[in-house]
């Protein structure tokens, strides 16, 4: 699905991805990889396949979008070094024509060393693209005239049926000046979120994505 976001083109996409056309750029945020293995070495036991579907989540949107940049708006890791690390190695290694950052949140505990033996450029502050501001944590104040765009809430939307029966989906949420990132792992939680008059609202389902 393609809108208007910040003077933008962009195309929201079923992975839970952006992508700015015009720049070339994918936005991705928390993707939390290895968080399914650091609950497995604390006892709790979680299905491995949340791990795999991550992975292919990524190549199918790299594949489909073909970006030049790919931004990742935090939380790339959930915690220290994990097998994680090398697939994620040999996917950009396989991608090596594609620039990848790393806008760093608050998972991101890892020096700049072993993000860059990866080929991940870090950026520590919040990075402007236009006049999108790009953030991992939604800042308290946006600057007059930009747009923040940001992660780490892991929005969704409860849709109710007619029988009343309820499902939290993960959504894409553009308010006034700020707009939310679906976390792109599949294996993070949902905050629901209460949306004002005129913001906008694009659920994830499936291999849909609906205005509501």
């Amino acid at each position: 699905m393609e809108i208007e976001l910040a003077g933008e083109q962009i195309q929201l996409c079923t992975q839970k991805a952006i992508y700015l056309k015009t720049h070339k750029i994918l936005l991705l945020s928390d993707l939390h990889l290895g968080k399914v293995n650091h609950f497995r070495k604390a006892g709790i036991a979680v299905p491995t396949q949340a791990n795999d579907k991550n992975v292919e989540a990524l190549i199918d949107v790299l594949n489909l979008t073909k970006p030049q940049r790919v931004i990742f708006l935090g939380d790339l890791f959930h915690s220290t070094y994990n097998n994680e690390w090398e697939v994620l190695r040999q996917v950009l290694k396989h991608f090596s024509a594609i620039h990848f950052e790393l806008v760093r949140g608050n998972h991101d505990i890892l020096s700049v060393q072993q993000y860059e033996r990866l080929s991940i450029g870090v950026h520590e502050s919040p990075l402007f693209i236009n006049a999108l501001l790009l953030s991992h944590e939604p800042l308290e104040q946006v600057p007059l005239g930009k747009y923040n765009l940001a992660g780490h809430i892991h929005p969704g939307i409860r849709m109710q049926g007619k029988a009343r029966q309820g499902l939290t989906l993960p959504c894409f949420y553009f308010g006034a000046d700020q707009g939310l990132m679906p976390a792109f792992g599949s294996f993070t939680g949902l905050a629901c979120i209460t949306p004002k008059k005129n913001d906008r609202i694009y659920v994830v389902v499936g291999d849909n994505i609906r205005q509501v």
